[in-house]
């Protein structure tokens, strides 16, 4: 499994992007930097986009992803929960914004919407897909996605903490949870249902008591205005619990 980040933060510029994972340039993860991280012969690679939620950083390259399937004469199949389908139906390709590519063309659909359950494996062109609930300020789900080799990431989406219900059920070779940011906005990040690098400390913690180790992990969502110090930070989480915590960032790779 290679997994390429094409964004890894929680506000753009020239230099960052959105949180957006592709998979064996088949699968991509959120939609925040979608289309303009990839070329159209790369989005016309795609089989499936998988959602975590309905926050605009995550699904706002759908209509653009649309419009090109659309020209392309093609389909994409997005998978999603329940509400992420309500939020683009009536808030997005709700035909002001921009069409309805999950009914235009009526006889092939540019977007093929697939509803997911949390809890509910899915098997999705060969990977398999487990959505469950995190804590976040709307219903998302984080994703463990298993190749045919059996490797395995984990990917929280935005959550605050209190994961230990999800690390009970997943056994990833990698790790992808957000950091968004600095110790002095805790609470803001209890608040609104997002991590900082001491809130992340106890929930690494609890994966190793619970699982008997810790995966590879890699944080992304941080707000790159402050990334220096949330570095600085998070270096001194994965000292006190002895172990290797890495920063995403745009064009980062990993093999498992």
């Amino acid at each position: 499994m290679q997994i390429k980040f094409l964004g890894a933060h929680n506000i753009e510029s020239q230099d960052s992007r959105h949180v957006c994972l592709l998979i064996d340039d088949v699968l991509a993860i959120e939609a925040g930097a979608l289309t303009s991280s990839l070329s159209f012969a790369a989005q016309q690679k795609l089989k499936a986009v998988l959602l975590t939620h309905q926050h605009c950083d995550h699904i706002r390259d759908i209509p653009a992803l649309g419009m090109n399937f659309l020209l392309h004469e093609n389909t994409i199949e997005v998978y999603s929960t329940q509400p992420v389908y309500e939020a683009l139906a009536a808030h997005l390709l709700n035909g002001i914004l921009y069409p309805n590519f999950m009914e235009s063309p009526p006889e092939k659909p540019a977007i093929q919407f697939k509803t997911i359950v949390p809890g509910r494996s899915e098997s999705i062109h060969g990977y398999s897909v487990l959505p469950l609930p995190v804590n976040h300020s709307v219903p998302t789900v984080g994703l463990q996605i298993t190749s045919t080799d059996g490797k395995t990431a984990f990917y929280t989406s935005d959550t605050g903490p209190g994961l230990a219900d999800c690390w009970r059920q997943i056994s990833p070779d990698l790790l992808i949870i957000e950091v968004t940011a600095l110790n002095k906005y805790n609470e803001f990040a209890l608040q609104s249902g997002h991590l900082t690098p001491s809130l992340l400390q106890p929930e690494l913690e609890s994966f190793r008591n619970q699982k008997g180790y810790l995966p590879q992990v890699v944080t992304v969502h941080m707000n790159p205005l402050d990334e220096k110090g949330i570095k600085a930070e998070i270096d001194e989480v994965a000292r006190a619990i002895n172990t290797t915590i890495h920063l995403g960032y745009e064009g980062m790779r990993i093999e498992l």
